[in-house]
């Protein structure tokens, strides 16, 4: 299994995963120029992927689909409320690269299982993926508001998790953003803070975790030296330690992060680096 964020953070979201020769991007919330050349430096070309697996609907997340498609030819996965979102942008996306799926009913391509879960945020029907082969997983969990037992307990289990650390708070309500801004980064359908993404992977790392990223960070209300420091303080004081008991590192804004590999799921985490 490969696990690589290609760009994660408030300016666009795209991470790859594969598992053998099936290969995925979830979300394309960059430019397909952008995704192209991510893709080029993990030595792939756009017509090695099976698919891509939207989140939701925000720009963020579909920037680039509208392009990238058309001019490749790859099939695109949402659900119902999401394609809503997807067409009212762009209506003339061909049928024959549209793929609807039910929140909360696993499928298959080839043989990943794929699960999307409900996530807490403002969007049609927002979602997380799970996606596992032959005994390895991956996770995908940005974008979400608020900790619940349910998206929680969706992801625990995966080997490899790109998990939301969005902002500090206290960065927010001093930072320039507009209150009904602020409100709406605070509430329960916003975002993740970094506090609470270093509470849930202590949970995940008790449940089989070995390698997260922190994804998702806003420009104006987090930096990365700031979410690296806070989760990994927070993990150290439950006695987990980074880059040791887990492989912890910072998705990167506008490049390709570190690489994460495992072969079986007896065996440690492998990095790649870019």
């Amino acid at each position: 299994m490969i696990f690589c964020p290609l760009a994660s953070g408030s300016a666009g979201n795209c991470t790859y995963v594969s598992f053998g020769d099936k290969r995925f991007l979830i979300d394309a919330g960059i430019s397909a120029t952008k995704i192209t050349n991510a893709l080029k430096q993990l030595g792939l070309s756009p017509a090695d992927l099976d698919g891509i697996l939207v989140t939701h609907e925000h720009v963020d997340h579909v920037k680039g689909i509208y392009v990238f498609t058309r001019k490749y030819g790859v099939p695109i996965y949402a659900n119902t409320g999401t394609w809503h979102g997807i067409l009212k942008r762009d209506p003339d996306i061909p049928m024959e690269y549209r793929y609807a799926f039910e929140t909360g009913m696993d499928f298959y391509l080839g043989n990943v299982n794929i699960m999307p879960f409900a996530i807490p945020h403002d969007a049609n029907d927002p979602v997380g993926y799970v996606l596992r082969c032959s005994g390895l997983s991956a996770a995908v969990a940005t974008d979400i508001g608020h900790i619940n037992d349910e998206w929680v307990r969706a992801v625990s289990g995966s080997q490899a998790v790109l998990i939301e650390a969005n902002h500090n708070v206290e960065m927010v309500l001093a930072g320039p953003y507009p209150y009904h801004l602020k409100q709406r980064i605070l509430s329960r359908r916003g975002h993740l803070c970094n506090e609470d993404c270093a509470r849930v992977l202590m949970q995940l790392y008790a449940n089989g975790t070995q390698a997260a990223y922190l994804g998702h960070l806003s420009g104006e209300n987090n930096t990365p030296e700031v979410a690296y420091d806070t989760v990994s303080g927070m993990l150290i004081e439950a006695g987990i330690r980074p880059g040791e008991d887990l492989a912890l590192n910072v998705a990167r804004r506008d490049q390709i992060s570190d690489m994460v590999v495992l072969e079986t799921p007896q065996e440690s985490v492998r990095r790649s680096f870019f």
